[in-house]
C-alpha cells in the first residue's frame, strides 16, 4: 500500500512540476508582464515597484530586462528545443536499435561498434566540441544532442528488441509471414514502450540541463534569446550583490529536472507493477 502511495505521489508531484512549466511555456506571451527583450530599469531587486506603478516581481537584470518575463519565455525555449532534440535523438536511436536487435549479425556489429565509439567520449566534451565546430545555434544544438544521445538510446532499444525477438508472439508473427517492418513497429515497439517512456522522461530532463549548461558556457542559443542557462551566465558576475539573477533560473532548471525525475520514477514503479514486479 505504501509503495502504491509513493508511486502515485511521485507521478502526481512530478507531473505537477512538469505541467507547470508546460503551461508557462504555452502561455508565456499572456503571462509575461513585459517584453522579455525590453530594456526597463536595470538591476532592480525582486518586488521593486518601477515607474508607473509596475512591479518587477523577480527583479531585472543588468540590461533592465524583466526576470519573470525572461523566465517564462525561457521555459518556452527549453520546452521547444529540448523536445525537438530529444525527439530527433529518439527517432534515430529507435530505428537503429530495432534494426540491430532484430537482424543481429553484421548489422548489429557495425552499429554497436559505432555506438560504442561515440559513447567512449565524455558527453559534455562531445557537446562542446561539436558546438564549437558547428557554431552556436538552435539547429546545431539539436544536431549535437542527437549525435551524442542516439547511441545510448540505440543500446537500450537494441537490448529490449533482442529480448522481445525471442518471444512467442514475435515468432508467431514471423511464422505467419508478416513483414519485418510490421513486426518491429507493431509487435516489438509497443511492448518495449515501458522502459522507453521512462528513459524518454529522464533524457528530456538531461537535454534541458544540457541546453542550460551550453548557455552558461556561452555556447547555447544566441543572445538575446531568453534562455535559462544564458540568464545564469549573464548574471554570474553580479551574483554576490544580486543573487536573484542566478537564483531563479537555477530554481527553474532544478524544478523541471526534479519533476521529470519523479515522474519517471513513478512510471517505472507503475510499469514494474504491471509486469508483475514487486509492488
Amino acid at each position: 500500500m505504501s509503495r502504491a502511495l509513493s508511486r502515485w505521489a511521485a507521478i502526481g508531484i512530478g507531473g505537477s512540476l512538469v505541467g507547470f512549466w508546460i503551461i508557462a511555456a504555452l502561455f508565456a506571451p499572456w503571462l509575461s508582464p513585459f517584453d522579455p527583450l525590453a530594456n526597463l530599469q536595470p538591476l532592480t531587486l525582486p518586488g521593486t515597484r518601477g515607474e508607473g506603478g509596475v512591479i518587477y516581481w523577480l527583479g531585472t537584470d543588468l540590461l533592465g530586462r524583466d526576470q519573470l518575463s525572461r523566465l517564462l519565455y525561457g521555459a518556452r525555449t527549453v520546452m521547444i528545443w529540448s523536445s525537438l532534440a530529444t525527439g530527433t535523438a529518439y527517432v534515430a536511436g529507435l530505428i537503429l536499435g530495432l534494426l540491430a536487435g532484430y537482424y543481429r549479425g553484421w548489422t548489429d556489429r557495425i552499429l554497436s561498434f559505432l555506438a560504442n565509439v561515440v559513447l567512449s567520449f565524455p558527453v559534455l566534451v562531445l557537446y562542446v566540441v561539436m558546438i564549437v565546430a558547428l557554431g552556436a545555434s538552435a539547429a546545431n544544438i539539436v544536431i549535437a544532442v542527437t549525435f551524442a544521445s542516439a547511441p545510448a538510446i540505440f543500446r537500450l532499444v537494441r537490448a529490449v528488441t533482442i529480448d522481445l525477438r525471442q518471444r512467442d508472439f514475435v515468432l508467431a508473427a514471423i511464422t505467419q509471414g508478416e513483414s519485418d517492418i510490421r513486426i518491429m513497429l507493431v509487435e516489438i515497439l509497443p511492448n518495449a514502450s515501458g522502459p522507453l517512456v521512462v528513459d524518454l522522461c529522464l533524457r528530456f530532463g538531461y537535454t534541458a540541463i544540457t541546453i542550460g549548461v551550453l548557455g552558461f558556457l556561452g555556447l547555447g542559443l544566441p543572445p538575446p534569446t531568453p534562455d535559462w542557462g544564458g540568464m545564469i551566465n549573464d548574471g554570474r558576475a553580479m551574483a554576490i550583490v544580486f543573487p536573484h539573477l542566478v537564483l531563479f533560473p537555477c530554481l527553474a532548471i532544478s524544478s523541471l529536472m526534479l519533476g521529470l525525475s519523479l515522474f519517471a520514477d513513478g512510471l517505472k514503479e507503475w510499469a514494474n507493477r504491471r509486469s508483475g514486479g514487486p509492488a
